[in-house]
């Protein structure tokens, strides 16, 4: 892993959020990959309950100021950036006051997902993207967690296809359990078809449920990570049936395991 480089996004990482597993994964992965010798960048989305003062957020001002087209609106890009103390790792928060000013992270306060959380991924996937161009940081491997993340191997296939600085980089895609039932959005395949993205090479978002979305995700990731116990059993035969490099629960879990399936199968 000695000066590979390592992207992970994220929608939840500790400390700046509570301790989910995807939580802690996202926080873990990155100081092992630092450990072994490799570069890392984290990404997340700014939510409102994130306290900047006692994490030291603060703007950073080359990196904001841009305006990213989410279905025919405007949408301003904020960029701001703290450290994980004693870690050596930066954390780049993409923010934006009408998608993440609001103190929740996907679920409202009766447990629901919000309703433009389809917006919101779109938003984010193109933050990150356009952020890491701004940084000029060509990344080896993009480690994706959790379905919010799960249209970044789409966009960075389709939308950003052309874009040399994510040319060489190997999209890997973690699963966890899923959080909500029913559907993100009905809207959302018009939404991302909206950025000229065939409705043909997104049919998954026809009903965007959880299953759509792991699976359209897998379709255009690298390799695939069950970092999930109970994942169900019509998901684990998709990941298998992939044919593409699969790290399985348990193995997922150790450190070891993840660098040499970073380091030899992807």
């Amino acid at each position: 892993m000695k000066d590979k480089r390592v992207l992970i996004i994220s929608s939840e990482v500790v400390p700046y959020l509570p301790q989910t597993d995807q939580a802690i994964k996202s926080f873990q992965i990155p100081k092992t990959v630092n450990e072994n010798g490799g570069q890392t960048r984290i990404f997340m989305p700014r939510y409102g309950l994130i306290n900047e003062r006692r994490h030291q957020l603060h703007e950073v001002i080359r990196l904001s100021g841009m305006n990213l087209v989410i279905n025919d609106m405007d949408m301003p890009l904020i960029i701001k950036v703290a450290s994980i103390p004693k870690e050596r790792m930066q954390v780049y928060f993409i923010d934006n006051e009408e998608y993440f000013k609001r103190r929740a992270i996907l679920h409202d306060s009766e447990g629901k997902i919000f309703k433009d959380n389809d917006e919101r991924m779109i938003f984010f996937t193109k933050g990150v993207i356009e952020t890491v161009k701004k940084l000029n940081w060509s990344p080896d491997i993009i480690h994706l967690h959790g379905w919010f993340t799960s249209l970044f191997p789409l966009y960075l296939k389709t939308y950003y296809a052309d874009e040399p600085l994510f040319s060489d980089s190997k999209i890997v895609y973690s699963v966890y359990d899923p959080d909500f039932k029913g559907v993100v959005s009905k809207k959302i395949i018009d939404k991302v078809a909206f950025d000229k993205i065939d409705k043909g090479q997104i049919s998954e978002l026809r009903k965007a449920d959880f299953h759509a979305l792991t699976n359209l995700a897998i379709k255009n990731c690298d390799g695939i990570i069950s970092a999930s116990e109970n994942l169900d059993d019509d998901i684990l035969s998709n990941l298998k049936n992939s044919k593409k490099p699969l790290l399985e629960y348990p193995k997922s879990q150790e450190d070891k395991l993840l660098i040499n399936f970073y380091s030899k199968e992807i």
